[in-house]
Parts: C-alpha cells; sequence; structure tokens
C-alpha cells in the first residue's frame, strides 16, 4: 500500500509549490471511487497521461452522504484512499469534506482541472476558478456503462432474493407451513407500477401482522406478479430496490423473510408464475419443502385468492389495496380481514 501518497491538502500545497517551480504541468480530479472498477483505472491513466503529475481529491464519507444518501458510500473512506493509493497513475491523493471542488482549486491551484467526459460543463462551478489563474479544464470520456452504481444494481440483481435471510437451511423431511404474501396492497400502499423505493408505504397492521405469524411458526414468503418489468416500465434492479426497502422494515422489527418470489411476465406471456397460475407457490413447496395444505395466501385481489385455492392452500382476502374489488375471477376467499394483523387474529379465533 502507497501510503507515502496520501496526503492533506496543506501538505500538497507546499508539495505543488516545489513542483510548479520546476514547470511541472499538475493535473487534479476527484471522485468519491466507490467500489473501484475498470472504468476508474481507465479514466485515471489517461488523466495520467495529459500531465506530468496526477493529485486526486477522494470524498469524504460525510460529503458522499450529503450527495448521495445514507446509503453510500459502501467502501469508507480510509479503504477508499487506500486502495485508489496503489495505482501507478496516481501520485498524490488526498481526502476532502465539501461537496464541490472550489476550496480544492483555491488552494492547490493546478494546471490542469480534469473531469469525466460526460459531465455537463454548464454545472461545473470550478470552471471559471481554474481560467481566472490561467489554468485549463480538461474532460476525459468516461467508459460508459461502467459505475459504481451499476455493480450495486447486479449485486441487488444476483443476490437479493437468495440472500435475504439467515435461517439455516432445512433438511428435505422438515416441512413446514408458510403465509404466502401478496406484495402491492397488502404489504404496501398500492402505487401503479411501483419502481422507486421512496414511493413505498408500509400498511397498518402489516408488522405486527407478520410478526405474528412468525411467532406462531409460519414462514413468511411474498409473492407478487410484477408486469411492469415486461412492460419495460422499469428493470428487475429497480423491483429489488422497492424490495430491499421492505427487507430494511421487516429486519428492524426482526421479521425474517424467507423469500420473495416475482413474476415479470405480461398477461400476454402465458407463463405459469403469473397468479392465479401458482408457479411461484410450487417453487416454494419444491425449494423449501412448504405444505401447501397447511399454508395460506393473502393478498387484496381474486387472482391472489384464486392462486392460493388452485395451490390448495387456506386463502384470505384482506379489504386493504383493491379490497377483492377487482372482479376479475369469481372466487371467494375462505377469510376476510381488515389487514395482516387482524389475518392473524381470523387464523386463531
Amino acid at each position: 500500500m502507497a501510503t507515502n501518497k496520501i496526503k492533506t491538502r496543506d501538505e500538497l500545497k507546499k508539495i505543488l509549490l516545489d513542483l510548479q517551480k520546476q514547470k511541472k504541468k499538475v493535473g487534479f480530479t476527484s471522485g468519491v471511487f466507490d467500489l473501484l472498477h475498470s472504468g476508474h483505472v481507465d479514466y485515471l491513466e489517461k488523466s495520467k497521461s495529459e500531465c506530468d503529475l496526477l493529485i486526486v481529491g477522494i470524498n469524504s464519507d460525510a460529503s458522499v452522504k450529503e450527495n448521495k444518501g445514507d446509503k453510500r458510500p459502501i467502501v469508507s473512506e480510509t479503504d477508499r484512499c487506500a486502495v485508489i493509493s496503489g495505482l501507478a497513475s496516481v501520485d498524490f491523493i488526498f481526502l476532502f469534506s465539501e461537496t464541490n471542488n472550489n476550496k480544492n482549486i483555491e488552494e492547490l491551484k493546478p494546471d490542469l482541472y480534469i473531469k469525466a467526459g460526460d459531465y455537463d460543463r454548464s454545472k461545473l462551478s470550478s470552471a471559471s476558478l481554474v481560467e481566472s489563474y490561467g489554468g485549463k479544464v480538461l474532460f476525459i470520456p468516461f467508459s460508459r456503462g461502467k459505475s459504481s452504481t451499476s455493480i450495486i444494481e447486479k449485486i441487488l440483481e444476483v443476490y437479493a432474493l437468495s440472500v435475504i435471510t439467515a435461517e439455516p437451511k432445512k433438511t428435505k423431511d422438515a416441512v413446514c407451513k408458510a403465509v404466502f404474501v401478496d406484495r402491492d396492497g397488502t404489504i404496501n400502499k398500492e402505487v401503479d407500477y411501483l419502481c422507486d423505493p421512496e414511493k413505498f408505504e408500509i400498511l397498518p397492521g402489516v408488522v405486527e401482522g407478520l410478526k405474528k405469524f412468525q411467532d406462531s411458526g409460519f414462514k413468511i414468503i411474498v409473492i407478487t406478479n410484477q408486469p411492469g418489468i415486461g412492460f419495460g416500465y422499469y428493470e428487475r434492479g429497480d423491483l429489488f430496490k422497492v424490495n430491499a426497502r421492505f427487507l430494511e422494515i421487516a429486519g428492524k422489527a426482526e421479521i425474517k423473510i424467507s423469500k420473495i418470489y416475482y413474476c415479470p411476465h405480461t398477461k400476454a406471456d402465458i407463463c405459469d408464475c403469473r397468479k392465479p397460475a401458482i408457479g411461484m407457490l410450487l417453487r416454494a413447496k419444491e425449494e423449501m419443502n412448504v405444505d401447501l395444505s397447511k399454508s395460506f395466501v393473502i393478498g387484496d385481489t381474486t387472482s391472489d385468492i384464486l392462486a392460493g385455492k388452485n395451490a390448495g392452500c387456506k386463502t384470505i382476502l384482506v379489504k386493504t389495496g383493491k379490497a377483492g374489488k377487482d372482479e376479475i375471477y369469481d372466487v371467494l376467499p375462505d377469510l376476510i380481514a381488515e389487514d395482516l394483523l387482524d389475518a392473524f387474529n381470523k387464523v386463531n379465533n
């Protein structure tokens, strides 16, 4: 680890005074560099090719949270500095807490201020500052499709449905019972083609009801139709972000969600997983040895209820969401409840 590359901004001011007296061209760029990838490496190598000395400013954890929200960065500022310092293209790095580079430019006065080529120059507040002392702004193309965010989304896509519970795997002989719970309109407030976790709103009675079902020995399994994926309204990664928001709420209440199954198809696809088809329930039966005859399907639409009937489960219609008023299928539930908490109470009466 090249820790000798890591300096404070004040230390770099003194170093740069000597280098600029030697007519060395100093380039400066900055970034979060969360989850270092090939796009970062390529960008920094191209930046170094334009100058004699490349300095990289690393956004502090606090400034990243201010710009990107509480869930970022994934990698701490200490580790990000250590990783970047290991790149041959980088001569010095420093950590800064401001949300823009104005202070860095004023203090260091680099010959070149380097930014990624897809950056909007009209929003580059430091450009005029650089040019005021004779410096230049240089844009370098950044590899498209390469970003920390895309890596995070890929991780969610690959693991969100498999790494969502710390429960040990049961043997095939361990038959269990489950509550299969619809998502939109049953767990959360109905929003057409929900793909924004900020719009995810948990319904009353959900947390309490799921906790009571869990404490009574039921596995909690979510089964949800998501035709918005099939229509192209949003990507699987968007679905996983919404699911992650739900899992965050459930986790705080110590509720273990054993699995989230989803159907990405539209009705025109004629698949075997879109409710009222029972593909998702059969997968749970096979993968977790669920006894469907001892399990419940809970939802707010007639397709939820018919799926439960088709699978041989008991069914509960909740009066949230569509409250069964979609009237697509002519089917009656075994029980009707106000919400998930009332559903538990009805089962145990």
